[in-house]
């Protein structure tokens, strides 16, 4: 199988969505699926990467290429974005050849998040904080990645801690993330027919 993984900006999310992506994936009995995150055309924000216009061009451009678009987003805390993103996915149901599929998804709040579920947190900080926090990035990602001394690596810290939280996807990420994580991954099982 064939997986693009559009991100709302690639230059941080990369580090984080590929080695999840391919972690679920694997879970999901198919290790050997090709997965690229999406680099041109760059989406520079969340406007660029829920414009209808947009991720049309993207399907129209990778249709041949791809199985399976992934749209991965952060929900900073809009309680309309899931809408939006179903909006899009039945809007590009008309631009998808057979056998082709979009689903879209949203970290609860934010994709580094996804991450924090596979790291060893500090027990001062209570994950119900962590998912209810509008902007955990700043609030809980950073601190730990300065602390370790990964700021200055590729994506801040996100290279390492991604790669880190990947390897714990079967343990945490499905337990810590189910409005989300977890959610994305039983909809992928329904399409591929596995677990």
């Amino acid at each position: 199988m064939k997986v693009l993984i559009i991100p709302e900006d690639f230059r941080k999310d990369q580090y984080m969505l590929k080695p999840i992506i391919e972690a679920m994936l694997t879970y999901l009995d198919r290790p050997k699926s090709k997965i690229k995150v999406l680099t041109d055309p760059l989406l520079g924000g969340i406007d660029q990467a829920l414009n209808h216009d947009q991720i049309r061009k993207i399907i129209e451009r990778y249709r041949g290429m791809v199985d399976l678009f992934l749209l991965c987003v952060d929900r900073d805390g809009n309680t309309d974005r899931r809408k939006r993103l179903d909006n899009i996915e039945k809007a590009m149901k008309d631009h998808l050849p057979s056998g082709k599929v979009l689903l879209a998804e949203h970290a609860w709040q934010e994709i580094e998040v996804w991450v924090l579920a596979g790291l060893d947190l500090p027990t001062a900080w209570s994950w119900q904080a962590i998912r209810a926090e509008r902007d955990p990035k700043e609030k809980y990602f950073q601190p730990i990645a300065e602390q370790r001394g990964l700021l200055a690596e590729p994506g801040e810290g996100r290279k390492t801690l991604g790669l880190e939280a990947a390897q714990r996807y079967g343990q945490r990420l499905r337990q810590k993330c189910p409005d989300d994580i977890l959610s994305l991954e039983t909809r992928i099982a329904q399409i591929i027919g596995t677990k």
